[in-house]
């Protein structure tokens, strides 16, 4: 499968909002499917669901992950 791109610019990485902290967000990288975190420890904790909207970390994109795992 790959790593997913953004459908926008080709972007490999991407990013969540943290529903409890609107300021905080928590990065990672789709490979095979499967979330690779960014930073810091306890992003994993997460929870990272095929419906939760995601953003690309260098462009305007955005949508739900699902769009991404299918994409890759």
């Amino acid at each position: 499968m790959g790593e997913a791109k953004c459908p926008l610019c080709g972007s490999l990485r991407f990013y969540v909002k943290d529903s409890e902290d609107e300021y905080e967000i928590h990065e990672f990288d789709l490979t095979d499917g499967k979330i690779v975190s960014q930073g810091e420890e306890g992003a994993e904790l997460l929870r990272i669901e095929a419906e939760t909207e995601t953003y690309c970390s260098k462009c305007a994109w955005h949508g739900k992950l699902r769009s991404l795992q299918r994409a890759g």
